[in-house]
């Protein structure tokens, strides 16, 4: 268990900051502040831990196994009568508290935290201050829609605002003005600009025209994009509602009754992983014998085995979406790994031997 939260530290840690950094890009580059960016970064940690902790399993396993040979404990273990599948024993164990971990990770706190992460984006994608009152920088907060400011004052006041509408066909149409303000109105924020020119040029005419103005108050609320994925996901729903109302869960996330099941039980598949990960890596090291070399061979040949079961994996993801009645799919990959790891204990528990008939033959 020790080295196990090692590993999963030093792999989340990786993880984490490969996701902070086009976190940092994208959140900073919108104008938003770095507590929003810690929040974001908190929020998306449940997600690697749930991504890293099979491959911890796998790699705590090895580890020890490995340093158990290498001090010849486990020699002396199996001296004693101690077959592969009683020293497996602790091995199974460590992957049915993983397993518990991971359980709790994806049942509860990943729905959770990527349900309010998606809330948050939803909530500053409409954040008009993130989006817009930014000076000195040409931006872009929607198709056809260029917005810059020159200066703003700490009492709020813009300063040389530019606003470019190229959103209609028929016409392109340029605001400039000295002064503007933000203000909240009944139906959603409105830029107040003073002292001002507006420019209509006519596409197909090319005609221009021009118009002073005084004060002119413009609707800014359309030009803030939402964030279009606001809508409910599988994976944003709890695992008992998937359970007691499945139809009602795929009706409000407008999918399928196969994705519907292939989130629930994908998430009771997703903890078996981390016990067939930490099987495979202990019982492939076991067929090994002392080598000088250490035991770098079996270790490639349990990657190896992760691979096949990460392939059946990926071979049944399309089928069971596609049809509901074949959820039992989904469970596959960890039987394919169980199997396989039930065969490798066989083998280390039964050795290829020469047979007589070929000893003898060589003696002679």
């Amino acid at each position: 268990m020790v080295l196990f939260g090692f590993f999963a530290l030093v792999l989340v840690a990786v993880y984490w900051v490969n996701r902070a950094v086009i976190l940092f890009d994208r959140l900073i580059a919108d104008g938003h502040s770095a507590m929003v960016f810690l929040e974001f970064s908190a929020l998306s940690l449940p997600s690697v831990i749930a991504l890293v902790l099979p491959m911890a399993s796998f790699a705590a396993a090895v580890y020890v196994t490995n340093r158990l040979m290498g001090d010849s404990e486990l020699t002396v273990v199996q001296a004693t009568g101690y077959s592969p599948w009683r020293l497996a024993r602790p091995v199974v164990v460590f992957g049915l508290l993983v397993a518990l971990m991971m359980s709790a990770l994806t049942h509860f706190l990943v729905p959770a935290s990527i349900a309010q992460l998606k809330q948050r984006e939803v909530d500053i994608s409409g954040s008009v201050s993130a989006r817009l009152l930014r000076e000195g920088t040409f931006l872009h907060p929607g198709p056809g829609v260029t917005f810059f400011i020159r200066e703003i004052t700490p009492e709020g006041e813009l300063r040389d605002v530019y606003l470019s509408d190229r959103r209609q066909d028929d016409r392109e149409v340029t605001y400039t003005a000295e002064q503007a303000y933000v203000v909240q109105g009944d139906e959603g924020p409105r830029l107040v600009m003073i002292s001002g020119l507006a420019q209509t040029l006519r596409t197909e005419t090319r005609a221009l025209s021009t118009t002073l103005f005084e004060n002119f108050t413009y609707d800014i609320s359309n030009l803030i994009v939402a964030n279009q994925g606001a809508n409910l996901r599988p994976r944003h729903l709890a695992t008992w509602d998937m359970i007691v109302r499945p139809d009602a869960m795929a009706d409000l996330t407008g999918t399928s009754r196969a994705r519907i099941n292939e989130e629930l039980h994908g998430r009771f598949q997703q903890a078996l992983l981390a016990l067939v990960a930490a099987i495979i890596g202990f019982a492939t090291l076991l067929t090994g014998s002392y080598s000088r070399f250490g035991v770098g061979r079996q270790i490639v040949v349990a990657i190896f085995l992760l691979v096949v079961v990460k392939l059946v994996e990926s071979a049944v993801a399309d089928p069971t979406r596609d049809n509901a009645m074949l959820w039992p799919l989904v469970y596959l990959p960890s039987v394919v790994g169980l199997a396989i790891a039930g065969i490798v204990l066989h083998l280390a528990a039964r050795p290829f031997r020469p047979s007589r008939a070929s000893v003898a033959e060589g003696a002679t």
